[in-house]
């Protein structure tokens, strides 16, 4: 075949319309470029493409050419032309020719263009998002899967959005995922291996109107409240998957299954299938290496057989039964018979009904044995021939009862992991919802706004018919409607929250001593009766008290000679200005912070301070509620009563447990009762009055005791064990009154730690060894929610050491948090579960916020400062957080002036602005 050399200067048009060459182009020469015979006279975009090239000075590229030439081809021969361009093809010079290209591709002939990265190349990827940008509608796939971009291209796509209708992305440099830029195109988003996102935002989502199908495998995501609630803005998502499928590529049902032979095998069973993470107990079944013998996806596609749902593996055994025989309507009315209730396929799931499958709803167990799926007594299955394994789960996948959790409250979805949802995965996702959930606090059924609560208060209405009000009014008069209407309130504000509000305690993480060395806290108490006081004891011994409303520093206690890490305080009632403290070497002393200096100085103040007897090895401290005595124990068998008033010993008593005693309790109204939890796996009750030779009663765990405490009102014990064995016992004899049944890790260093808020009405429980706080029902078990921790400037997890309920404020916590880092930050971390984090309920304003942080409305003298700091993130992170004079932007590096109309026109002591 011949060609023609032309020149590079002398192609133009006119040369494409009557050149000869007939082979495929490609670079001869460097002055030169061979053109092919097909006529290009009607090919606008190619001859735009040469012609820009001689205006910048540089050759065409011949993969380009090529592209071109077969857009042509397909064009001659479909009727349609699409241009596929490879990044790692290109090189830095050819961007500008292509943008001129790009630029006017929305009004020629080209149908779509696909952008892919195959492989390592030397193109700058600063150029990639101008190029996407250019070709605006008629980017069709955008595959940047191979290409693992830095962080500010991300930030930058991320915000700006793109018209594309397929985008496959990995990145190691995304931890939480804010797609709020616009995807008005966007049908299928592809996500996996991004192996740093850990979380959405509430409205990464919210301009994706034609989003269908989505994939996030191998992610870090594992919250299910704040995973669902991103997702529920998705209105046309039909398709998910957190893992996925052996043998399947994309987010659509597994291919296997529609063989005939399958399929018959499926309408039997009328189900999805087997959910193979349904909680970490499940140990034996492992998702990453459950191919289980036999299953070959093409081969044996007649034979597979699908479970319905994870309802059928047996909670922490893995038991599974004989299926082969079930019908839908046998298992339909299966569920009907222990109260499940009927419901469409295709009507958004209605939560308000569930309420009377409380407590007739039976375990999976039984439900799977009524209809004849294993023999409970043997616990074995009478036949089950092949699975099929999933690969590269996100954590969200090991959460107990994750597939039926995520059925339920994402109505619309049609595929989840591969699978299908059918009618009867909807039905058994609502019944073990209800059991193992609370959609809303105290029982609440419907999402309401707080402005609707309020209406209904000052109406005198509860928001259904009241057909006799002077009824209403009498229980108005004796106060059931006012606990009503607070607890819609609550429920109306936690319900518009999926993303609580976590700040940090800025005072405690701030507060420097000599040496730069931060305050590192290992203990710390809310005061009893001062809503805005706490103290909290560091790791080198110091004690301090804050307003933890203001952040100012109350008191400031230097470590004495004597004086180790802080493990335990407790503050006195009836001498509110008082508060014991305790450190790991066995020092005790009463300080009196009336006495104590608001500064942080190393001047040892002994004034108002009370010196005891050391109990060695300390662990805790708790007075009596008559102030007049306290307890401690420690590492050892042995327990002290100590005197308040005289400062000594009274009594000790020894070997009461067979291995070391780590908290000790005073009841909450007895001065004589007090329980002990001890590493020998048990707790005990003891009364004073008896002189405690032997317990009330003794109450044993599989494993060691961490926590013991009582409710507010006694009625309970609240046991915390290790690795997540959390159970609450009846104070009064030590029977077993509820089991929260938290899922295990299999540690046996996961220290576990659990406490009451609001009251009696929830707990609180997390654990060292995992960065998420759990909010269980005391009454029903229900979990309300998890808290995953995280240091707001980094993103990197943090994990639970400690946690305390705010005794003033409906569920408001504090959680100390460490960094698992060789230098390990220590943190306290406010959680408001009713109010939103920042970014989410503002929108306008966290938009404003995110401009800022993103993409250039910074000022340089605020970067530069940001810089200094070491602190990017700050201004993104803490722009909604208090200052002193106006509560919304704080001062120096925290915040930006234009957020803030008090702050905006302040000056500082040079008479100039105080914020760039």
């Amino acid at each position: 075949m011949s060609s023609i050399l032309l020149p590079i200067h002398l192609v133009s048009r006119s040369h494409l319309a009557y050149t000869t060459a007939n082979t495929y182009p490609s670079f001869g020469h460097s002055t030169g470029i061979l053109i092919p015979s097909y006529n290009f006279s009607s090919v606008f975009w190619l001859c735009m493409y040469l012609d820009s090239c001689m205006k910048h000075e540089v050759l065409p590229n011949s993969a380009v050419l090529s592209w071109f030439y077969k857009a042509e081809i397909q064009k001659s021969e479909q009727g349609k032309c699409s241009i596929k361009f490879f990044l790692n093809q290109l090189c830095n010079a050819d961007i500008y020719p292509l943008i001129d290209v790009f630029l006017a591709i929305d009004s020629s002939d080209v149908d779509a263009v696909d952008i892919l990265h195959e492989s390592p190349c030397n193109f700058n990827e600063e150029y990639v998002m101008p190029l996407l940008q250019t070709i605006n509608l008629k980017l069709r796939v955008v595959d940047l899967h191979d290409m693992s971009p830095e962080e500010n291209f991300l930030q930058d796509l991320c915000h700006h959005g793109l018209a594309c209708h397929i985008l496959n992305m990995r990145s190691t440099h995304i931890q939480k995922l804010n797609m709020a830029g616009t995807f008005m195109q966007l049908h299928t988003l592809n996500l996996d291996f991004c192996t740093s996102i850990g979380s959405l935002d509430k409205d990464c989502f919210s301009c994706m109107p034609s989003l269908m199908r989505l994939s996030m495998c191998e992610t870090r995501v594992a919250n299910l409240w704040t995973t669902t609630a991103a997702l529920s803005k998705l209105p046309s998502l039909l398709e998910l998957r957190f893992q996925n499928c052996l043998c399947c590529k994309d987010t659509g049902p597994c291919p296997a299954l529609f063989g005939d032979k399958a399929r018959i095998a499926f309408e039997k069973l009328g189900s999805a299938p087997l959910n193979m993470c349904l909680s970490s107990e499940t140990s034996s079944i492992s998702i990453r290496d459950a191919t289980f013998q036999g299953f070959h996806a093409k081969e044996n596609c007649g034979d597979l057989l699908s479970l319905t749902g994870s309802a059928l593996i047996k909670e922490g055994s893995g038991k599974f039964g004989n299926l082969s025989h079930i019908s839908e309507v046998e298992m339909s009315s299966c569920l009907q018979g222990v109260g499940s209730i009927e419901i469409s396929s295709d009507v958004p799931p209605n939560l308000n009904g569930l309420s009377n499958l409380e407590n007739k709803i039976t375990d999976k167990e039984e439900i799977l044995a009524r209809a004849h799926m294993w023999d409970l007594k043997s616990g074995r299955p009478t036949s089950l021939k092949n699975y099929i394994s999933h690969h590269h789960p996100s954590p969200i996948c090991f959460e107990k009862h994750y597939r039926e959790y995520m059925v339920a409250l994402l109505p619309r979805l049609e595929v989840l992991d591969n699978f299908s949802i059918t009618k009867m995965d909807r039905e058994m996702g609502r019944a073990i919802f209800s059991k193992y959930y609370e959609y809303l606090p105290y029982k609440q059924k419907n999402k309401q706004s707080v402005v609707t609560v309020l209406q209904k208060r000052e109406m005198g209405t509860t928001g259904a018919s009241c057909p006799n009000f002077s009824k209403f009014k009498k229980s108005c008069h004796y106060g059931k409607s006012q606990c009503h209407f607070s607890r819609s309130l609550t429920a109306a504000k936690l319900g518009s929250a999926a993303w609580p509000l976590l700040h940090p305690l800025h005072t405690f993480s701030h507060i420097y001593k000599e040496g730069s060395k931060r305050l590192r806290a290992r203990q710390f108490e809310y005061h009893p009766s001062d809503s805005r006081l706490m103290v909290f004891g560091t790791l080198d011994g110091e004690v301090v008290v804050i307003n933890h409303e203001s952040g100012k520093l109350v008191g400031y206690v230097p470590s004495a000679n004597n004086m180790n890490s802080v493990l335990g305080l407790c503050w006195l009632k009836k001498y509110p200005s008082k508060l014991l403290a305790g450190s790991d070497n066995g020092c005790l002393k009463l300080f009196d912070i009336s006495h104590i200096p608001p500064i942080v100085s190393d001047v040892n103040c002994s004034a108002g301070v009370v010196t005891f007897d050391d109990f060695d090895q300390l662990t805790s401290v708790h007075v009596n509620s008559g102030d007049d005595q306290f307890l401690a124990s420690g590492y050892s068998k042995d327990v002290a009563l100590y005197d308040i008033f005289s400062g000594k010993r009274l009594q000790l008593f020894t070997n009461i447990h067979r291995e070391p005693i780590n908290v000790v309790k005073f009841a909450h109204h007895s001065p004589f009762l007090f329980a002990t939890s001890s590493f020998d796996h048990d707790v005990k009750l003891w009364d004073l009055r008896q002189k405690p030779q032997w317990p009330c009663y003794t109450a044993s765990s599989s494993s060691g005791n961490v926590m013991v405490c009582f409710s507010p009102d006694d009625r309970y014990l609240l046991v915390s064990a290790v690795d997540n064995e959390v159970k609450q016992l009846l104070a009064v004899d030590g029977r077993l009154h509820m089991d929260f049944k938290i899922a295990s890790t299999g540690s046996a260093h996961n220290y576990t730690r659990s406490y009451y808020i609001n009251g009696s009405d929830y707990i609180i429980s997390g654990s060292c060894d995992e960065n998420v706080v759990r909010i269980c029902c005391t009454q029903t078990g229900r979990r309300l929610r998890d808290v995953y921790m995280e240091d707001v400037e980094s993103g990197n997890s943090l994990f639970v050491q400690s946690l305390r309920g705010d005794p003033f404020r409906l569920f408001h916590m504090s959680v100390l948090t460490a960094s698992k880092r060789p230098c390990s930050k220590w943190e306290i971390i406010k959680v408001n579960l009713l109010a939103s984090s920042h970014g989410t309920e503002e929108h306008s304003h966290g938009q404003n916020i995110r401009s800022t942080f993103l993409g250039g409305f910074c000022d340089p003298k605020c970067k530069a400062r940001c810089a200094k700091a070491g602190q990017y993130r700050r201004c993104y992170d803490y722009c909604i957080i208090c200052c002193k004079d106006c509560k919304c932007v704080p001062s120096g590096t925290y915040g930006n002036k234009s957020e803030c109309p008090c702050y905006r026109d302040k000056l500082n002591s040079k008479g100039t602005s105080k914020c760039p």
